[in-house]
């Protein structure tokens, strides 16, 4: 019996075992800072940098989320903005390079040049101001808000919505893409169960803007402020963006109302707030951080793609027809056709007049204004289609120039993975089509698993596969880096991210 006393004593104080009981209290702290650029012009509502510090014994983590356009790229945040932000955090703090994440919401707010030391100076007030902290996972839904940009036409091919260019008429579109209403929820609680702060993400394009214009956070602003003002006093909301690359505001393109994305957040705001309260909270374990370096294919295509949109816009010029209407005449006329099919030219007993008579001069032209008018339509039709073709022509110029400059066929980025107990997320620096999340999601083995993109860094559209091939040019396909098979690449290292998160 002599040897089993220092056999447990062994046990007790093994690493194992420390590990298991996994000892470590969770602490958290956050902060957050104005990044509005004020001399900008006006400003509707204020844009923030905010900061969220996890910590695990050994283990800290950091999740910075933007009011901005992208990290790096473009908008105003410049492409040293990452590596800096990680260079200061680990002399001053010590905080690993990789512990550091950052996601932009991709509102299109005008920030400050300065935000990388404004981001600095948030992590370091939350780093000050660690509490204990209980976490819990769930989700939410939302699906009044958004919609598939990218429509699937009759002929095979997609075209998507922009306010650059027209939309497609209605008798071409067979079908829409799918959108992603789930909300992502990681919520904190202080020790004695007051909520401290709340994780949402989330997938849609923040560009309605407001009514009144000016400098604003669109809509994950007004959620985040619905969720502070009613979840309980300091808390701090985190909006996280999803995979949004072809996700727009709903009604994007309507023309019988203001766009205000203050009404779109407040319904998210709520939604989130809905799931979050019925979260239950607990030990945090375990807290995790994984990074990946990732070498994508660049683009290699970009002169044959370029070559089809010049044949295409050639072919397009010379359907042209000349017509002895113009749009003064047009509207009218067309208006009449449209009311009275029939008798367009003049009313019923006319044409029965005329033809008693053995007369048929309205007859005549109307035939004649019908092929006038689809003429007419037709040049409308290729110009709207023109104008189309000449907005993404530009973007696939623009990154081929790049891809020469680069002189490199690799695309290099960055894949990372945070786990806070049962929460899990993947992050990606591109503009990840809602394809895309929803596929990680679905192989994902962890119950409450999310996906973020424009996250450390930005490298612009990240379609599938077959939006990358789509013959329509939409914006996706076109204002893009990688080479179709990027597609398999993504897949493989999003797994293994996930599967080391789920590592015992």
């Amino acid at each position: 019996m002599k040897p089993v006393l220092p056999l447990l004593f062994a046990l007790l104080l093994s690493p194992i075992t420390m590990t298991v009981a996994h000892a470590a209290q969770l602490l958290a702290g956050v902060a957050k800072v104005d990044i509005t650029d004020r001399a900008a012009g006006p400003v509707n509502d204020t844009s923030y940098v905010k900061a969220l510090v996890l910590k695990d014994g050994s283990t800290t983590v950091v999740l910075v989320t933007v009011d901005a356009v992208a990290i790096g790229g473009i908008g105003r945040i410049g492409n040293d903005y990452l590596g800096k932000v990680r260079a200061e955090l680990q002399r001053e703090l010590g905080i690993p390079p990789a512990s550091v994440l950052v996601n932009a919401s991709h509102c299109h707010s005008v920030v400050r040049r300065d935000t990388d030391a404004l981001t600095v100076q948030a992590v370091k007030e939350a780093a000050k101001n660690l509490v204990p902290v209980r976490a819990g996972a769930g989700r939410g839904r939302e699906d009044r808000i958004m919609e598939n940009r990218r429509l699937k036409l009759k002929d095979g091919s997609e075209l998507d919505l922009r306010r650059a260019y027209a939309t497609p008429r209605d008798e071409d579109v067979a079908s829409v893409g799918p959108v992603d209403a789930e909300i992502g929820l990681l919520r904190l609680d202080r020790a004695d169960g007051r909520p401290f702060a709340l994780v949402y993400n989330f997938a849609c394009h923040p560009i309605h803007g407001v009514p009144a214009g000016g400098n604003t956070a669109d809509f994950p602003g007004f959620a985040s402020k619905v969720i502070e003002e009613n979840f309980g006093e300091g808390v701090m909301a985190f909006f996280v963006q999803g995979c949004a690359g072809d996700i727009n505001p709903s009604l994007y393109k309507a023309t019988q109302h203001p766009h205000d994305a203050e009404a779109y957040g407040n319904l998210l705001g709520l939604s989130a707030l809905r799931a979050a309260r019925g979260i239950q909270t607990g030990e945090a374990s375990p807290l995790r951080v994984v990074r990946e370096a990732v070498s994508l294919p660049r683009a290699a295509d970009y002169q044959k793609r370029i070559a089809a949109i010049d044949s295409e816009q050639a072919r397009l010029l010379k359907s042209f027809r000349g017509t002895s209407l113009n749009f003064k005449a047009f509207l009218p006329l067309f208006l009449q056709h449209k009311l009275s099919p029939d008798f367009p030219a003049y009313h019923n007993y006319g044409y029965l007049a005329e033809k008693a008579q053995g007369r048929d001069a309205l007859t005549k032209l109307d035939a004649e204004n019908r092929t006038n008018l689809e003429a007419y339509l037709q040049n409308i039709q290729a110009m709207e289609r023109l104008t189309h073709l000449q907005a993404n022509l530009a973007l696939l110029k623009r990154h081929h120039a790049e891809a020469v400059a680069a002189g490199n066929a690799a695309l290099e980025s960055e894949m990372s993975g945070l786990r806070v107990g049962e929460f899990m997320m993947v992050t990606f620096p591109g503009e990840l089509t809602v394809e895309l999340g929803l596929a990680v999601k679905k192989r994902a083995p962890g119950k409450f698993t999310f996906v973020a993109g424009y996250s450390n860094g930005y490298i612009f559209y990240l379609p599938t596969e077959a939006q990358r091939k789509n013959t329509g040019y939409a914006q996706e396909d076109c204002d893009c880096l990688v080479a179709p098979e990027w597609r398999k690449i993504f897949d493989e290292r999003a797994d293994a991210v996930l599967k080391k998160l789920n590592t015992p």
